[in-house]
C-alpha cells in the first residue's frame, strides 16, 4: 500500500523538481513524467524533465511545451543539486538512467521512486511502488484521486491513458482488471480521445521501423520444442536501414504470436554490447530469468543489458537457461 499522504507532503513542501525516468522509455515512462510534470505545474512548482535517452519520436505529441529534455552533462551538470526533490518514474534501479546515473546517486537533495516493478534497488529516500499497479501512469491516478491534490485536466488525463493502455498490451494483458477499466472510463469523459493516442504512438511508424519489422520478423527461430521463439536485430540492420534502438519497442511480442510459443525473446545488437527483451505467458516468471543476467522487469515483461560484443556467442547460453523455466 503506498503512502499517498507522505507523496502528498514531500510535493507541497518543496519547490523545485527533477523528473527522470529509464532508459528507452516507454509511454508508461514518459506518460508518466508529462502527468506529474503537469500536476506539479499546477501548484506552481519549477519542473524539469531530463532523461538520458532522446524522446522517441512517437511520444512528441506529448511534448507540445518542449519540457522533456536529454541529457547533456555540460548543461546540466549541476542540476541534481539546484532542485530540492529527485524524481524517478517507471524504474528502481540508479542504473537505469545510464550517463544520469552518478549525478542521480552522488546528489544529497532529497529523492523518490513512483514505480510499479519488483526488486527495487535502495537508491532513494523513499518508495512508493506497489507491483499490483498496471503501470506507472495508474499510480499517479490514484495518487490525485486520493489525495485530490489536484484536478484532473486534458493534458493529465491524456498522459496518463498512454501510460495505462502501453503497459495493459492495450488492455490485453493480465493486469486489465476492472479497476482499471473504470480508469479508464473516468479518462474518456474527461475528454481522452482513444483513437487518437492509439495513432500517435503505433500508426505513425517512419518507414524505417517498418522495414526493421520485417527483418525482426524473418530472423525469428524456434527452440525447446516450438515453446520458444527469439529474433535478432544486428547494428547492421540498424545501419543499413537507417533505424534506430527506439523503433524495436514491442517487436518481441510477435514471438508469442506463434502458435504454442510461451517465451518470446529479442536480441539486439548494440554499438556497446547488446541487450535482450523476454516477454512470457501464463506463470512462466521471466523476470527471474532477466535477473539472472542482471537484469529485471515484471513476471511476464523483462530484460537485461549486456556489456560485451559477443552476442552470437551468448544467444545459445541465453535460450538454453530460458528452457529451463519452461517447467
Amino acid at each position: 500500500m503506498i503512502d499517498f499522504e507522505k507523496l502528498k507532503n514531500i510535493i507541497l513542501n518543496n519547490s523545485s523538481f527533477l523528473l527522470t525516468t529509464h532508459v528507452n522509455p516507454d509511454a508508461d515512462a514518459i506518460g508518466s513524467e508529462i502527468a506529474f510534470y503537469h500536476l506539479l505545474k499546477k501548484l506552481g512548482k519549477k519542473v524539469f524533465i531530463i532523461n538520458h535517452s532522446d524522446l522517441p519520436y512517437n511520444m512528441e505529441f506529448f511534448n507540445k511545451e518542449n519540457v522533456i529534455q536529454s541529457f547533456d552533462e555540460e548543461i546540466y551538470k549541476s542540476i541534481f543539486n539546484d532542485v530540492d526533490v529527485l524524481v524517478a518514474l517507471d524504474f528502481n534501479r540508479a542504473d537505469r538512467t545510464v550517463r544520469m546515473e552518478n549525478g542521480f546517486r552522488e546528489s544529497n537533495k532529497l529523492k523518490i521512486c513512483i514505480d510499479h516493478h519488483q526488486d527495487p534497488e535502495n537508491f532513494v529516500d523513499h518508495f512508493f511502488i506497489d507491483t499490483d499497479y498496471s503501470a506507472t501512469g495508474q499510480i499517479i491516478f490514484d495518487f490525485i484521486k486520493q489525495t485530490k491534490i489536484v484536478d484532473l485536466d486534458i493534458d493529465i488525463a491524456d498522459a496518463i491513458y498512454a501510460a495505462i493502455m502501453t503497459d495493459t498490451g492495450s488492455f490485453r494483458f493480465e493486469r486489465t482488471t476492472s479497476e482499471v477499466h473504470k480508469i479508464i472510463a473516468e479518462l474518456l469523459e474527461i475528454g481522452v480521445h482513444p483513437e487518437h493516442v492509439y495513432d500517435k504512438l503505433y500508426d505513425q511508424s517512419k518507414f524505417s521501423k517498418v522495414k526493421l519489422l520485417g527483418r525482426a520478423l524473418n530472423s525469428i527461430q524456434l527452440e525447446a520444442d516450438g515453446k520458444i521463439g527469439y529474433m535478432i536485430i544486428t547494428q547492421k540492420d540498424f545501419d543499413e536501414l537507417n533505424a534506430i534502438e527506439s523503433d524495436t519497442e514491442n517487436f518481441v511480442n510477435y514471438n508469442l504470436s506463434i502458435e504454442n510459443v510461451v517465451v518470446g525473446i529479442l536480441f539486439i545488437e548494440l554499438k556497446n554490447g547488446f541487450k535482450v527483451s523476454f516477454r512470457s505467458k501464463g506463470s512462466i516468471p521471466v523476470n527471474k530469468l532477466a535477473n539472472e543476467f542482471d537484469g529485471g522487469g515484471h513476471i511476464n515483461a523483462a530484460g537485461a543489458r549486456f556489456f560485451t560484443n559477443n552476442m552470437k556467442e551468448l544467444i545459445p547460453v541465453i535460450i538454453s537457461k530460458a528452457s529451463t523455466y519452461l517447467k
